[in-house]
């Protein structure tokens, strides 16, 4: 009769855990210490997501506004005609390096040395283009630091949250004397969960980072034989000055 009671008990009490086994159970009743790397996990998935959304429109952007400024630069018209259009308020990484480097052209054009230092131009001028791409690709680049920390660091934190449940959980079967599946399966199922949560973190940070890096680096690529061709532009236009 009392083995009946007993296994009775031990059925009510697996049929009790089975049903709180939930992704809310698991995180209510986790310990205190697991239940900061859960949170700490989902903050650091929201934000990365978060990241993640505004690089793919920004670098989207990005090239579809290096596309137009092209389109403009190669259209034949006048560069001081374009550069007084959007020489002042520049739209994108591309217009501004065009700017600094008209900028540093009508520079020491009106204080007529374009032609007697023209060496001494044609480096400032790649200088000056040369530091606003590495400004512009800076501000590009905000936050990828971030998604290669999670990236590397996120399934070491939710290992944290395994093993410190998983030590609990032994402590209670310790504590208890009971060692049946009802009894282990509920602890151990929320240490795992922080392993999951690490990973989910991990995972979408890690493709990301390697995504914008490729193609973050294509555009500062991009930027730099921009650079080059204008300043081969530039350089053109000293020697026609030279001549004359």
């Amino acid at each position: 009769m009392e083995t009946l009671q007993t296994a009775q008990l031990v059925g009510n009490a697996a049929a009790g855990h089975a049903a709180e086994i939930t992704i809310w159970g698991l995180f209510w009743q986790a310990d205190m210490i697991v239940k900061i790397v859960m949170l700490m996990l989902l903050v650091a998935s929201v934000w990365c997501w978060a990241i993640i959304i505004e690089k793919m429109m920004r670098i989207r952007r990005l090239n579809a506004m290096a596309d137009a400024f092209e389109e403009s630069f190669w259209s034949g018209g006048s560069l001081d005609a374009l550069y007084d259009r959007i020489g002042q308020r520049p739209t994108d990484p591309m217009s501004a390096t065009f700017a600094a480097g008209m900028r540093e052209w009508r520079h020491a054009a009106d204080r007529g040395i374009a032609g007697t230092m023209k060496g001494s131009l044609q480096q400032r001028v790649e200088r000056v283009m040369a530091v606003t791409i590495g400004r512009e690709m800076a501000r590009a680049e905000r936050y990828m630091t971030f998604l290669a920390s999670v990236g590397s660091t996120a399934p070491f934190i939710g290992l944290f949250g395994t093993v410190w449940g998983i030590m609990n959980s032994f402590t209670s079967i310790a504590g208890s004397g009971n060692t049946s599946l009802a009894v282990v399966a509920p602890g151990i199922a929320e240490a795992l969960f922080a392993t999951a949560m690490g990973l989910l973190a991990a995972i979408p940070a890690v493709l990301s980072y390697n995504k914008f890096s490729t193609d973050l680096g294509r555009y500062a690529d991009r930027l730099e034989t921009f650079a080059g061709e204008f300043s081969a532009i530039l350089s053109r236009h000293l020697e026609e000055r030279g001549a004359a």
